[in-house]
């Protein structure tokens, strides 16, 4: 009898919708074909100078031996007064704070932690799609919480929770600022989905990662600000990525209550034995440091939110939805009575632009493209150029 040497959960995986899409368009590169890409969540400004030279010190100073595994305790504390400084919340470095490598490692060790095999995730969506398949690889039951869009933002009701909830439901993640949307979620609505996470006794997952990419003065809420009582059921997920141009050096953290992170330390432990001491020496130090850099680079995505919004407006059956924070515009294309994937891939193959289909991220982006303006200057102008003429011959049924 033959059988498969590959575990039957590695079946329930299946690549990121960016993965398969970049596939798709090296094949066409391949063969010839000129793209612009308004894809990805790459910030495209370079990591701080001053960040750059802090792990040249530890470097040169010898930095370069294991790091203590729940995180290096300097950068451990450094996480500690950032959370306090800009989030009003208290933890215990030594007890409630761990360090990772990136967001995504965070979120997985946080559900392989918390989720039994059956249980159930309650995923908002849209939502980034990787998402889903993480439960999956701890065993647990993803179920989609709708979505829907009113005054130009995506908004999550309670009713919507009700409908998705079961008895096996131990965890609800969130993410705010939300991709891909780029809803800020108020304190109102934290408050709403905070108050049926408790009442079921879930553990709220927090994924804050673009939380210093808003926009128009909006303020973020992390949701174990709200109370002492939601302090204790909430994960907060966080990295260095986005905040401080550091995609590749992952390095990420997780805060919450000492019982999880002691289960969340125990499993990572069996993997990873997390980023490089001189790594973290540069994110204690960029976590320290005066936050200017921070604040100029939210202005200069907002000038360039400014600039895919204008530039869409006006479109015929084309409305773009104003981010609130984060790095995508959603463009809802239903007025072009075509599905969405059916759109990307006109603009991609007719247009020469990578953009991705709203329905990747779930039922209710269904109709929404989603546009990158993670990079500017000339690629975000020659792109949109393309992204504009693609969807004016759309809209005017000059498809050929």
């Amino acid at each position: 009898m033959n059988r498969s040497r590959i575990a039957a959960r590695v079946g329930q995986l299946r690549p990121t919708t960016i993965n398969r899409v970049l596939a798709e368009a090296r094949q066409l590169q391949q063969g010839g074909a000129s793209l612009v890409s308004l894809m990805r969540g790459q910030p495209d400004t370079p990591t701080p100078a001053p960040v750059v030279e802090a792990a040249t010190r530890a470097l040169r100073a010898g930095r370069t031996g294991y790091a203590d595994m729940q995180g290096e305790p300097a950068l451990r504390e450094a996480v500690a007064e950032k959370l306090f400084r800009d989030n009003a919340l208290r933890y215990d470095p030594g007890r409630e704070i761990l360090v990772t490598d990136g967001a995504t490692c965070g979120i997985s060790t946080a559900l392989a932690a918390l989720v039994e095999p059956g249980s159930v995730v309650l995923l908002p969506e849209p939502i980034y799609d990787a998402y889903a398949s993480v439960v999956a690889l701890w065993q647990g039951r993803p179920i989609f919480v709708r979505s829907r869009i009113r005054d130009g933002r995506f908004v999550i009701e309670r009713s919507a929770l009700e409908e998705a909830w079961t008895p096996e439901a131990r965890v609800l993640l969130l993410n705010t600022p939300w991709n891909p949307v780029g809803t800020v979620l108020r304190r109102d609505e934290v408050g709403e989905l905070l108050g049926f996470a408790l009442e079921r006794r879930l553990t709220v997952l927090s994924d804050e990662i673009y939380e210093a990419l808003l926009y128009d003065g909006v303020t973020p809420v992390s949701p174990a600000s709200l109370s002492d009582e939601a302090r204790e059921r909430v994960v907060l997920v966080n990295s260095l990525s986005k905040t401080y141009a550091m995609t590749g050096w992952r390095v990420g953290y997780c805060a919450g209550p000492a019982e999880v992170i002691a289960a969340m330390l125990l499993v990572l432990q069996q993997s990873s034995r997390g980023p490089a001491t001189f790594v973290q020496d540069a994110a204690a130090f960029a976590l320290r440091d005066e936050q200017s850099w921070v604040r100029q680079q939210a202005a200069e995505y907002q000038t360039r939110r400014d600039q895919v919004v204008s530039r869409l407006q006006g479109i015929a059956g084309v409305v773009p939805l104003v981010p609130e924070g984060g790095l995508f515009v959603m463009v809802d294309v239903r007025g072009l009575r075509r599905g969405d994937d059916e759109v990307r891939r006109f603009l991609l193959h007719e247009a020469g632009v990578v953009v991705l289909h709203g329905s990747a991220f779930g039922p209710g982006g269904a109709g929404t493209l989603r546009v990158s303006f993670a990079a500017g200057g000339v690629v975000l102008e020659q792109g949109l150029e393309r992204l504009c003429a693609g969807l004016q011959r759309l809209a005017t049924g000059n498809e050929t």
